[in-house]
């Protein structure tokens, strides 16, 4: 009997407590799992850029800019590429069913973001051959059931048409990829020209533009620049980098970073209650059989590691099933909510498991070593 084998059989010796507490251990870990993931994908913007910048109005991002702006901003010192950009947000078939396009000129947003989105010359020539083409981004497609050919209608919930309708229709040119699983591709490109030449108010604005910085200009001191440049104007700009307007974004509705710590922290607290209280009683229940390890030459250090040993069993079986549902989890609803499973999450996971392993069977094992073999005989 080696010294794991001992520890495991320990574990085993009641069945249902033992798949009861491994059970508890999953369930936390796999909140913890799906929060760290939606920290990784959206409130830690996995896959955005602190290069990329973005041009929007600074009284409010649902204020437009001038068209304009966007020759004033591609002339100006260390700008690579511009491109402007309108949002129409609606749905399609049922009101729940959101769905978000990009109203982009073609050729701009392949000059800067063409490789993040993967927007090969091929898709690009797609969505030029007419207006009303769009490209739709893979987890999107994949989520809906789209396919290449098939005809769409985006029911705007706010940009109407100048016939005073609200449906877009659209046919799918071709689906783009991110250049990586954390790209967001949740979402269409349709042509700005076709947007902006039918709908009813804002023709010749933008909700922003998207701007690359040319090699070796810093992002920090381009947005500087260009919001001096319109400092005095009717609409003055607020310049983000692509990851700070996303974290900006979801940090108007609230602080999501701490409402997952305090949710995970929650859980963890209660796990630890439930697996000390437990562990305790379990030992209590073998004092005996501790007296007679004592007995039989078991060392205080081998006794308080065998009873860590075992908590430790318990908490990687349940810590390790709990992350592995996280992890498909993030896969079946990551390009839908923004979940990425990282490595960082699965380090952490693995460290939070051994912390909480050791943590929760100290005092167990702690009052297991100190037990006297005369108090532990008088048990019987």
């Amino acid at each position: 009997m080696t010294f794991l084998g001992l520890a495991r059989r320990n574990a085993w010796r009641k069945p249902l407590r033992t798949l009861l507490l491994m059970f508890c251990v999953a369930v936390a870990f796999l909140i913890y799992g799906l929060t760290a993931s939606f920290l990784s994908g959206t409130q830690g913007a996995a896959g955005a850029s602190d290069d990329l910048l973005g041009v929007t109005n600074a009284a409010g991002r649902t204020l437009p800019l001038p068209m304009a702006y966007g020759a004033r901003i591609a002339a100006t010192p260390g700008v690579a590429s511009v491109a402007p950009m309108t949002r129409l947000r609606g749905y399609v078939g049922a009101p729940k069913n959101v769905v978000a396009v990009s109203a982009v000129d073609p050729a701009r947003i392949a000059d800067v973001n063409g490789r993040e989105f993967g927007l090969t010359p091929a898709l690009m020539s797609a969505l030029g051959q007419t207006r009303d083409r769009v490209l739709v981004g893979r987890a999107l497609a994949e989520a809906q059931g789209w396919s290449v050919g098939q005809s769409i209608t985006v029911t705007a919930f706010q940009m109407a048409k100048k016939d005073g309708g609200r449906d877009w229709r659209f046919e799918i040119a071709g689906i783009f990829d991110g250049e990586s699983a954390s790209t967001d591709t949740y979402f269409m490109l349709a042509s700005y020209d076709y947007i902006n030449t039918i709908r009813a108010r804002g023709e010749d604005t933008v909700d922003a533009f998207v701007v690359r910085p040319a090699a070796g200009v810093s992002a920090a001191t381009l947005a500087t620049r260009l919001d001096g440049l319109f400092a005095n104007s009717a609409a003055p700009t607020r310049t983000q980098s692509e990851k700070q307007f996303l974290e900006a974004f979801l940090r108007q509705y609230a602080d999501i970073g701490l409402i997952i710590d305090l949710v995970v922290g929650a859980a963890f607290v209660t796990l630890m209650m439930i697996v000390v209280n437990t562990m305790v009683f379990a030992m209590r229940e073998r004092t005996f059989e501790t007296g007679v390890l004592k007995t039989l030459g078991f060392s205080r250090r081998t006794i308080l590691a065998l009873v860590l040993g075992e908590t430790l069993f318990i908490f990687i079986v349940g810590g390790a099933l709990g992350l592995i549902l996280a992890k498909v989890g993030a896969i079946l609803g990551g390009p839908m909510l923004g979940l990425v499973f990282s490595m960082a999450v699965l380090v952490w996971g693995a460290a939070i498991i051994l912390a909480l392993g050791l943590i929760t069977g100290l005092i167990p094992a702690l009052n297991a070593m100190r037990t006297p073999i005369t108090a532990a005989f008088r048990t019987r």
